[in-house]
């Protein structure tokens, strides 16, 4: 587990502190409650609002066990709460899932990427040469 967090310091006109935080996990199932907890003590250490937190971490379950689940290698966590919003931005080693699985029954799977895209104000998914990258953003009052 790698973990990193800054902080950088509020503009002298006043503006919010930017604060930034980066977990890197290897892609497993196992690793996603650790996740889910590093977002849930840095967000409150950040003094993010408790209703918002628990949006936040939710976003956070489904995205990091969507990394665990298709991703290979590793799946990475990046906040960043900069000007009352909070960017979450999960990354991993995986390749773009075929949404419609004949395997599973529809009642199992599936809710996660709708359960974001209800919680969150944007949501992006993007194929990169190392993997994947879903971002969602989400305000934050403080």
């Amino acid at each position: 587990m790698f973990v990193t967090d800054s902080l950088s310091p509020s503009s002298p006109l006043g503006r919010p502190c930017r604060h930034e935080a980066l977990l890197t996990l290897p892609a497993q199932e196992a690793h996603v409650s650790a996740a889910r907890h590093f977002a849930a003590d840095l967000l409150e250490t950040w003094s993010v609002p408790a209703s918002e937190r628990d949006s936040a971490v939710l976003i956070v379950d489904e995205l990091t066990a969507n990394a665990a689940r298709y991703g290979r290698e590793r799946m990475s966590l990046l906040l960043v709460l900069d000007d009352g919003t909070l960017h979450i931005v999960v990354t991993d080693s995986g390749v773009a899932v075929d949404r419609h699985r004949p395997d599973i029954a529809p009642d199992e799977h599936g809710r996660g990427t709708g359960i974001v895209q209800y919680l969150a104000q944007s949501t992006e998914v993007h194929q990169t040469r190392g993997g994947r990258e879903v971002r969602a953003c989400l305000r934050c009052s403080s």
